[in-house]
């Protein structure tokens, strides 16, 4: 069995998070950088399955500039056997699409049985990679599932929505993603850490991957213009002159609230 988790250093979810005025990019340097909480929960339940069957490969596998490969070695500590990232600056910016066709290519190179991610990072919070990823590859979907079960052959998983909870399952090869339901992940160990610093860690680049993202030949969204958020306006205040709900009631459908 081969899983591969995906996963993402973003800013700290507990720092501030800006924009770069002149680029429209997040500004990743604001803030430590870590590893995404969500997708380490994913790492977890690799490496769940992996204590409890042998010969199990666990590959983590990142998109992201260079300086991110101190956090996907973090990964690699947890226990991971080998990690990949794309490098590449044409890469900067690159919306879902590209970023799919990206990881797509880098996961036929790899070879897999099972991908699995979180449901959506904490930065970007687009929530549809997974789906594009199995649609360009070809392979069944089980998202956003808050249990997993995972056999030799097939993913079971529970999925709970606002009508109540629903068990789904696909044959491997496949692609899932989990959410914050799943357990932690673990810590890294002094073991780990050190053991890290000698497992298989491939850099790839676009040409390696024979890929193109010019916008020219490569469709995708590109951004006209960004602005900051302008600053907070102070609130309304009303003193109860007898009349403070009359004024409130205004208040709330002149605002379009009521």
């Amino acid at each position: 069995m081969k899983i591969v988790v995906l996963m993402k250093e973003v800013p700290d979810t507990y720092g501030d998070r800006t924009l770069d005025a002149e680029t429209g990019l997040a500004d990743r340097d604001g803030s430590d950088r870590v590893l995404d909480e969500i997708g380490e929960r994913a790492l977890e339940a690799a490496l769940s399955y992996a204590d409890a069957h042998e010969g199990t490969e666990v590959v983590v596998m990142s998109m992201a500039a260079e300086i991110a490969a101190a956090s996907v070695r973090k990964a690699l500590a947890m226990g991971a056997g080998s990690a990949v990232q794309v490098v590449d600056e044409a890469l900067a910016g690159a919306d879902l699409g590209v970023t799919a066709r990206v990881l797509a290519a880098a996961l036929r190179r790899t070879g897999f049985d099972l991908v699995i991610t979180g449901n959506a990072s904490t930065d970007g919070s687009g929530g549809v990679l997974p789906a594009m990823l199995a649609e360009l590859l070809a392979v069944p979907q089980a998202t956003a599932l808050s249990a997993v079960e995972i056999s030799a052959d097939a993913v079971r998983g529970t999925r709970a929505s606002d009508a109540g909870t629903a068990t789904v399952s696909a044959p491997l090869p496949a692609v899932i993603s989990v959410t914050e339901a799943l357990p932690e992940a673990r810590f890294p160990n002094f073991k780990g850490i050190m053991a890290a610093k000698k497992k298989p860690f491939e850099t790839l680049t676009l040409a390696e991957l024979e890929l193109d993202v010019d916008p020219a030949s490569a469709p995708q969204s590109i951004m006209t213009a960004v602005a900051a958020k302008p600053p907070r306006a102070a609130g309304t205040k009303i003193t109860d002159e007898g009349d403070a709900g009359q004024r409130l009631a205004a208040f709330l459908i002149d605002n379009r609230l009521a």
